[in-house]
């Protein structure tokens, strides 16, 4: 008889009861040498831990909720980058709004939405500028696709025009590739 393994057993039983309850054996049995409510047969007695099989039903289960789940949050990044652009055409309005107010006028489409960052140098010259610009960015940024915001004053749809050409970059376009203009918002 396996003293040992018999006092291991016992103790083991004491400290994590198991429903049902383990026999009591004068030896080590060959069937506690795998899962038992959560509990591995190892060198020491009774050990936390997982098998194989429950990781493996963890690691299936969260992939099968990735591949549920990523589709809808990877659909939703072309109607963030549609909304940003909506946003910033908004933000160059309201600046260009306020050069008018100061200077009388918008830069025309050679000062471009640079004049919103920087004194203009070309064309007509605005006599009060606002110191620091008209934008908290000292740059003018990009569309969110990475292209250049295309600005004309005076404009053809009102006294100025902005417009971004969309994830394609190319005048026109549907759904993400369609343009997004000031006047159509």
């Amino acid at each position: 008889m396996n003293h040992s393994c018999l006092k291991e057993t016992q103790r083991a039983m004491e400290i994590i009861p198991l429903n049902p309850p383990l026999k009591k054996s004068p030896f080590c049995p060959p069937f506690l040498k795998g899962d038992i409510g959560g509990l591995l047969w190892g060198k020491g007695g009774f050990e936390k831990g997982f098998t194989l099989l429950e990781i493996i039903v963890v690691v299936f289960i969260l992939s099968l909720l990735a591949a549920i789940i990523a589709p809808r949050i990877i659909g939703r990044t072309d109607d963030a980058r549609i909304t940003e652009a909506k946003v910033q055409i908004r933000n160059f309005e309201t600046a260009l709004k306020l050069f008018k107010l100061d200077n009388g006028f918008y830069p025309s489409t050679d000062q471009g939405l640079e004049a919103l960052v920087e004194k203009p140098t070309i064309g007509r010259i605005p006599n009060n500028y606002r110191e620091g610009g008209y934008l908290e960015q000292k740059k003018i940024p990009l569309d969110p696709w990475g292209n250049p915001y295309i600005y004309v004053s005076p404009g053809i749809q009102g006294d100025f025009d902005i417009l971004s050409f969309g994830a394609d970059g190319k005048e026109g376009g549907e759904g993400k590739d369609a343009d997004i203009k000031n006047w159509e918002m």
